[in-house]
């Protein structure tokens, strides 16, 4: 050692920091013969007040750089176990004393040669790791100098991301990866910059330079007092080394600006938990949450593999709680290894309930963590935080952003940016946000204990009301057949939509919205929503086959008005369940209902709504192969709806379907040509494209194949406008019937084979039918001719 070579004395007045005060104490270890911990320890004993024993960890550890603080009593019993003088003693507890203090108040960083220590529990971040080591250490990346030699410049890697998610723990394995692998071994400088600190204010970067430039050799007096200076000399100092400088926990560009030196030699790994686009020639690493098999293997490798292997369900629920955020699980796991006689499934029933209470491990937690965060925030951007905690649905846009906050929708865009870049929220597809589960949970409770006019339940009734009248608006413009009465007035926000697709578009990325959304004001006792928006939304399930999801809907809904007593609402809400579970095989169920249903009907003098419960009821009885007592309920089903043209159209549908099973096909063409010409006169699109593959249909029968092939054609070329995915399939399947009546077998399998993707996609049972037909297709072809 320099010391104990030179045969100095260390100061302990020439310590700048706590950091710094820790060397010099290792260095008075070296002068004074370097004895071992353990002998230290034996020494240290007598000096202590009372008189004890001290372990030899005890010792080792306050030699450990890092530490945020020192006993004063057991330095001071070291220092004179060490041999030195009283006087000598005082200046090194005076010193120790002067260390504290600044930091405390946020005076002079620490600053480390040595990079920090790396975590026995780093687990994953491959594909991350692989681009950081990549970017480190790839070939020249500017342009040709004109001597064959690429014009390198530093690179910097800027680790971005939300709290939490183990940014420090990549930048410090990394930064080990490449010294030991040889890269950047002239120095290495690391400083947390104390952006996200509870107590002490943010580094200054003045101040890291002079710890820098000390770390680098510059004697004390010749470090200049300007920060430009300074910066200039670093920049100096780093200009021909390969040199790796780690900058933890930045709070924004301003403060690493001036610590990026200028050689090409160099590596700077920054981390933040704000974004640093604004950083000249940085890289965003964007570091999200762990992938399932990551998660489980922290899991393991803390708690103990053998113990979460033993419990698999308990370990997946555990971390579907922590979303899979890396600080959460450690915590979690860490609380789990300190309480051996728990079970997975006990903790996991814990944070069911009490999730950011239950993340916790000794006097660590991650609430104060999200704290950190949110305190930066103005008050406006804070309230948005606390708003989209609201949302229950899986994403967000501007707009529903601008419902909830009662503000236009630009400001709305403007916020959730600001929240971006302080990775509060995040973004998989432009245009939408996500929050992160821990996230919503701490905006949730954080709005719980800030009550403000316009928060709680206010602000899901204004995202619940956009939704519904959005959502009708859609239905509106895509023609469905029933709708609520609901009037245009309340939340002029709503969205309108100028085209049948530009409809169905929205309805398709809203769908998983439009469902926990439903689910929300359902649980906050909101009637009128939870009975109207699954009657908005039946048309478009039906096109897009999302039946069970209509059944659960229309069950909710059916719920809330028996609670009510709303018969009417209870009837509509009974029709509509029934007729989602069609191709369900549920008939007892669909007959309870649409029986119900017609019962309340007729009991409010309805015969419009009692026309609507026959019509499905003699569906039904044609599903079951009933055709006698279909046309039965269907002529009476006539008579009392009063003539409206619509369902007019549909009896006849149905009554084509029943005397085709009677066996009467000139008949059942006849009605099902008259409900196609009701329905084109309707305008209604969906029923034309099923009665136009029911011609199609009949006309095969009627060995009109050449005819059923163009009306096949036709029908697909409605479902496909529609976007009705069953009725795709089932056109396929029909054009395959058409072709092999045509003799062209080959074309037939390829269209059956269509049918079948589109219909197992949608989980249709006709799916297995159409197998049937390529089977038997296949086995025809495989047979010898005879």
């Amino acid at each position: 050692m320099a010391a104990e070579r030179l045969g100095e004395l260390p100061d302990p007045d020439k310590a700048v920091d706590l950091a710094d005060y820790i060397g010099l104490l290792e260095r008075l270890r070296v002068w004074a013969g370097d004895p071992s911990f353990r002998e230290l320890a034996k020494r240290v004993g007598p000096f202590l007040a009372p008189t004890q024993q001290v372990s030899k960890s005890t010792i080792a550890d306050m030699f450990q750089p890092g530490r945020r603080r020192l006993n004063q009593d057991l330095v001071v019993a070291v220092v004179r176990a060490l041999g030195l003088d009283e006087d000598a003693v005082g200046r090194w507890r005076a010193a120790c004393v002067r260390v504290h203090v600044q930091v405390k108040t946020g005076g002079p960083v620490g600053v480390f040669g040595q990079l920090p220590a790396e975590l026995a529990t780093f687990t994953g971040r491959r594909a991350e790791l692989a681009r950081l080591i990549t970017a480190a250490t790839g070939e020249g990346n500017g342009d040709d100098d004109g001597n064959g030699i690429g014009a390198k410049t530093v690179v910097i890697s800027a680790i971005e991301g939300m709290a939490g998610v183990g940014k420090t723990q990549l930048a410090v394995h990394a930064a080990h990866e490449l010294v030991r692998a040889g890269h950047f071994a002239d120095a290495q400088l690391h400083v947390n910059l104390r952006g996200f600190d509870p107590d002490l204010a943010p580094a200054d970067p003045s101040t890291v330079l002079e710890a820098f430039l000390r770390q680098l050799g510059v004697p004390a007096q010749q470090i200049p007092a300007s920060l430009d200076e300074r910066a200039v000399m670093y920049r100096d100092q780093l200009r021909s080394r390969n040199a790796l400088v780690l900058l933890d926990n930045a709070a924004n560009e301003e403060q690493v600006r001036d610590l990026i030196p200028a050689g090409a030699g160099c590596l700077v790994l920054i981390t933040s938990r704000r974004s640093l686009a604004g950083l000249d020639g940085a890289t965003p690493q964007l570091l999200d949450t762990f992938t399932d098999p990551e998660a489980l293997d922290l899991l393991g490798r803390i708690a103990g593999r053998d113990r979460v292997a033993a419990e698999p369900e308990a370990a997946a629920r555990i971390i579907d709680y922590c979303d899979r955020l890396p600080l959460a699980l450690a915590l979690t796991a860490a609380r789990l290894r300190s309480r051996p006689a728990w079970s997975l499934a006990q903790l996991a029933d814990r944070m069911r309930t009490s999730r950011l209470e239950t993340l916790r491990a000794g006097g660590r937690a991650i609430r104060p963590v999200f704290d950190l965060s949110y305190r930066d925030l103005t008050e406006p951007l804070r309230r948005v935080f606390r708003l989209i905690g609201q949302h229950p649905g899986p994403d967000f846009t501007p707009a529903m952003v601008a419902a909830l906050a009662q503000i236009p929708v630009p400001a709305a865009e403007e916020a959730l940016e600001q929240l971006l870049d302080e990775h509060l929220v995040r973004q998989s597809t432009p245009g939408r946000y996500e929050l992160h589960d821990l996230l919503r949970a701490y905006a949730l409770e954080t709005a719980a204990d800030t009550p403000e006019s316009g928060e709680g339940p206010a602000a899901l009734e204004r995202l619940v009301q956009w939704f519904l009248r959005s959502a009708y608006r859609a239905a509106k413009t895509m023609n469905a057949p029933v709708l609520p009465e609901l009037t245009e007035g309340g939340d002029t926000t709503a969205l309108g939509f100028d085209s049948y697709a530009a409809a169905l578009a929205w309805l398709d990325a809203e769908h998983a919205n439009l469902i926990a959304v439903h689910g929300a004001a359902a649980a906050a006792q909101l009637y009128e929503p939870t009975w109207q928006l699954p009657v908005i939304l039946a048309h478009f399930r039906n096109l897009r086959f999302h039946r069970i999801n209509s059944v659960d809907a229309h069950a909710v809904a059916a719920e809330a008005a028996r609670a009510r007593g709303d018969g009417t609402v209870l009837a509509w809400n009974l029709l509509g369940a029934g007729t989602a579970l069609a191709n369900m095989s549920r008939y007892e169920e669909q007959e309870d209902m649409f029986t119900e249903a017609l019962g309340l009907y007729r009991e409010a003098g309805d015969g419009r709504g009692a026309g609507w419960a026959l019509l499905e009821l003699g569906r039904l009885h044609n599903t079951r192969n009933r055709p006698a007592e279909a046309v039965t309920v269907l002529e009476q089903s006539i008579s009392s709806n009063g003539g409206d043209p619509r369902h007019v159209m549909i009896c006849q549908v149905n009554l084509g379907v029943a005397y085709y099973e009677l066996g009467d096909v000139p008949a059942a063409y006849d009605y099902t040509q008259l409900a196609l010409t009701g329905a084109r006169e309707y305008g209604d699109r969906r029923a034309e494209c099923i009665l136009l593959s029911n011609v199609a249909d009949l006309n095969l029968h009627l060995d009109r194949a050449d005819r059923a092939h163009d009306v096949y054609a036709e029908q697909l070329r409605v479902a496909e406008q529609i976007g009705d995915l069953e009725q795709h399939g089932r056109g396929l399947a029909g054009l395959g019937n058409a072709l092999k009546a045509l003799g062209r077998l080959d074309e037939a399998r390829a269209s059956w084979q269509a049918a079948h993707a589109v219909l197992t996609e949608i989980g249709s049972p006709r799916a297995e039918h159409v197998q049937e037909l390529i089977r038997s297709s296949e086995a025809e072809a495989d047979s010898p001719a005879t």
